[in-house]
């Protein structure tokens, strides 16, 4: 559930098919900065209806689905 509204999220921030994003997509390699994740965390906070402070690294789609999923335990 988590990589999918992640996944969307890309998707429409990237004009892009969310086919095309997986676990280990890259995201400097496609083009999100730290403010652009800051951005689909909000979004995604909407989806979800949790709050979510991220509060370290993450470097790919997957580093941030298992962060958010650790944060939903």
């Amino acid at each position: 559930m988590i990589f999918e509204a992640v996944a969307e999220l890309i998707a429409e921030h990237n004009d892009c098919d969310v086919a095309t994003i997986t676990m280990d997509s890259n995201f400097r390699e496609l083009g999100i900065d730290s403010l652009d994740t800051v951005e689909m965390l909000i979004n995604l906070e909407d989806k979800i209806g949790k709050e979510i402070e991220l509060d370290q690294k993450v470097e790919t789609v997957g580093d941030l689905v298992r962060f958010i999923e650790s944060k939903m335990e």
